[in-house]
């Protein structure tokens, strides 16, 4: 396969699918080729679409790559769309959502401390979106359950990593402090599926 005949198959593979394409998954469809040569080729799409100024490019989300179209088109595109039923995300749910995003892994009386409400229906609604995930146990009397965000949190908000969210200018350290039972510093246990859920 030569060069051009490599860069159209990685155009088609990531114009075909719906998710994020990481570099291995390419790899393999390629039978091991060089990820550099792979990086190499999609950083080459990337500039040769926006250079050509054209209404989609590629993005790097999720610890993968995507085609995306260009927001600025976002205005017609929501036109066509207008009929859909929109799938976003409650008040409610998008700050029980931040709270574990920031202070992951939380504990279900973590989030509450914080919001001041039970949020038992928000974390079950959260849970069936798949955009947090159990990630372990805390080791404390009760041992409460630990939830973190998926790559599908990830995917929702646009983010290639968590290092990629806002950092918190307009909060102050009280706002987000959480009770003495629940500090940083004490052990959790690791999930079954071999991750590790860390310390606050």
């Amino acid at each position: 396969m030569n060069d051009e005949e490599l860069k159209r198959v990685i155009e088609a593979i990531l114009f075909a699918s719906d998710q994020p394409v990481s570099i291995n998954e390419i790899r393999e469809v390629l039978d091991g080729a060089d990820g550099r040569i792979i990086r190499t080729v999609i950083e080459g799409l990337r500039d040769e679409y926006e250079k050509e100024k054209r209404s989609f490019k590629i993005i790097e989300v999720a610890g993968g790559f995507q085609m995306a179209t260009d927001p600025l088109y976002g205005e017609w595109l929501k036109k066509m769309y207008k009929s859909r039923q929109t799938n976003r995300l409650s008040g409610p749910a998008l700050e029980t959502l931040a709270i574990i995003a920031y202070r992951q892994p939380a504990t279900r009386a973590d989030i509450e401390f914080i919001r001041g409400v039970n949020v038992d229906g928000v974390i079950k609604n959260l849970m069936d979106r798949n955009i947090i995930r159990i990630t372990g146990r805390k080791d404390v009397p009760g041992r409460p359950i630990l939830y973190g965000t998926t790559k599908e949190f990830l995917l929702y908000f646009g983010l290639n990593s968590l290092n990629e969210l806002p950092k918190l200018k307009e909060f102050s350290e009280v706002d987000i402090q959480l009770p003495e039972e629940t500090k940083a510093g004490e052990k959790v246990e690791v999930s079954e599926s071999g991750e590790t859920a860390g310390t606050d």
